[in-house]
């Protein structure tokens, strides 16, 4: 088959032990990022599988009927970038496995990351030391500070026995069938939403970006949490009221906001308010970019496409001949 690979920025894949699940096909791997309609048909007017590098590329029906030789998208997880209807109607079958089972260690830790630099200050320590100035203030100990996790899943779980081993204490919020969970394993509940952002030192945000859940946590929410509190969203910039983060840092509530998901993505702009606040402390979407975790991603995405070629197609989403 000829398999099409779009936004693998850094020529990662072809390094992962993975890729030789592709051996024997004709494989075409795109390294830079284009929304263009034209651009898009052009390289992919060939391509007979397509896989999407998360979610950095967004599959519409325009594209869709430019690309005839198309049978195949390959991808993981959630696909709201994906036009599936417009996958049937052009006998385009889509792939894609859920997270299974495996622990979300490389999105926890990079959370937990964002927490203790947030609570040492250490992007602006660094700054300090490297412009001659030492030390520029006074950080805080994670121990017995109140972490709020928002969203009962499987990052914030893992979040969770990361915060126990360092001594916090953890308390939830999040929907009702999730905060039912939560007290069914015994784990503490805030006992309102508003007490839940004014007494957590950090609250650290862990949802799926459904039609339900984009605007979640509003500028009230935010402007509630303490000026020497921190909040951490590694999940989906749209999970955040628009305008809230910039409502709440000129409010100085909470104080410190570490971020590695943004509205606009690639972000390129460095006079972007948000990443250029001085409280913000910003990574550009890392948080599964491990070589561990893009392994096992793509491993799955390429044991999809093997299966199509065999004939046997497996994590199917919509129904279609292709």
């Amino acid at each position: 088959m000829k398999i099409h690979i779009l936004d693998d920025w850094f020529d990662t894949l072809r390094q992962l032990p993975c890729f030789q699940l592709l051996e024997g096909h004709e494989v075409t791997v795109w390294t830079d990022h284009t929304e263009d309609l034209d651009t898009l048909a052009d390289r992919l007017k060939d391509a007979e599988a397509l896989v999407l590098f998360r979610e950095r590329t967004h599959v519409t029906a325009p594209l869709l009927e430019r690309l005839p030789n198309l049978r195949l998208i390959s991808q993981r997880g959630v696909y709201p970038h994906v036009d599936v209807e417009a996958c049937t109607a052009n006998g385009v079958m889509l792939c894609s496995r859920a997270s299974g089972d495996a622990p979300p260690n490389a999105a926890a830790e990079l959370t937990f990351a964002l927490l203790l630099a947030a609570a040492r200050q250490l992007p602006q320590q660094m700054q300090s030391l490297r412009a001659g100035h030492w030390q520029m203030g006074v950080g805080q100990t994670v121990s017995g500070r109140r972490l709020g996790l928002y969203g009962y899943g499987r990052i914030g779980r893992q979040v969770a026995q990361y915060a126990d081993a360092f001594g916090m204490k953890v308390w939830w919020w999040g929907s009702d069938a999730g905060r039912a969970r939560a007290e069914a394993d015994g784990a503490e509940v805030a006992p309102s939403r508003a007490s839940f952002f004014a007494e957590s030192d950090f609250v650290s945000l862990h949802v799926r970006l459904t039609a339900s859940t984009r605007g979640l946590v509003t500028a009230t929410d935010l402007m509630r949490m303490k000026s020497s509190a921190s909040f951490i969203n590694t999940s989906r910039a749209g999970l955040v009221e628009e305008d809230a983060l910039e409502q709440a840092l000129a409010a100085g509530h909470p104080g410190t906001v570490a971020l590695d998901v943004f509205d606009r993505e690639p972000l390129t702009d460095p006079s972007d308010p948000v990443i250029s606040h001085p409280n913000v402390i910003c990574t550009p979407h890392i948080g599964y970019v491990t070589e561990d975790e893009l392994d096992l991603q793509f491993t799955d995405i390429y044991q999809q496409i093997r299966a199509f070629a065999a004939g046997a197609p497996i994590h199917v989403i919509n129904p279609t001949e292709g």
